[in-house]
């Protein structure tokens, strides 16, 4: 993973074009619209990208860089246990949703409805940082299983894709319907042990 942009006319860019791809897609957001936000030239734009594509390729990474780091302020802060750790990634992604007012969703997986059939390149870096945040999940996962916390009947990968693919559902459907509500019920249900499916998955009797 590439280290994150930290200032400069480039970071500047990447913050812009991130802010207007989360919001209206990487179809509706123009260039022009970028470039006016930031003050620069047209020139300043393609002295840091080949295109529109690259461009979206560097939001991607950057957007992944700093999502990655908060992911993993969350997962590796060994004052909680690893459920806990999970569940306060789950707390901290749905304030950050709320303070949005439920418009934003998440960018790769916004990026992903829109141009996985569209871009090869883009569907391939879009998949890569799936894989690296299902990853971070299911080391946490792994450690919760070898300390009797998680139900160690399944993979860890195997529970890690499935928190993954229920927590970005629960954040499409939180944009869709303007409601945090979708979240919520993800959190209730995904750790209250035994109260359905994932949950029994998930979370050990008990735990």
């Amino acid at each position: 993973m590439a280290r994150c942009q930290k200032q400069g006319t480039k970071q500047e860019l990447l913050e812009a074009g991130m802010k207007f791809m989360q919001a209206k897609g990487y179809t509706n957001s123009g260039l022009q619209q970028v470039l006016d936000a930031v003050g620069v030239p047209k020139g300043s734009f393609y002295h840091y990208f080949e295109s529109k594509e690259d461009f979206a390729l560097q939001i991607i990474e950057h957007y992944d860089c700093n999502y990655t780091e908060e992911v993993l302020g969350c997962l590796r802060d060994l004052s909680y246990s690893p459920l806990e750790r999970m569940k306060n990634y789950c707390l901290a992604g749905r304030e950050k949703i709320a303070k949005g007012s439920c418009t934003g969703g998440c960018l790769i997986g916004n990026l992903s409805q829109e141009m996985a059939s569209q871009s090869e390149r883009l569907r391939q870096k879009l998949e890569e940082v799936f894989i690296r945040w299902r990853d971070l999940f299911a080391s946490c996962i792994a450690e919760g299983q070898s300390a009797g916390q998680i139900d160690d009947r399944f993979e860890a990968e195997e529970l890690a894709e499935l928190f993954l693919s229920g927590w970005e559902g629960a954040v499409l459907r939180a944009k869709s319907t303007r409601s945090i509500r979708p979240v919520d019920n993800f959190i209730k249900l995904v750790f209250a042990a035994n109260h359905v499916c994932i949950g029994k998955s998930l979370v050990a009797e008990g735990g």
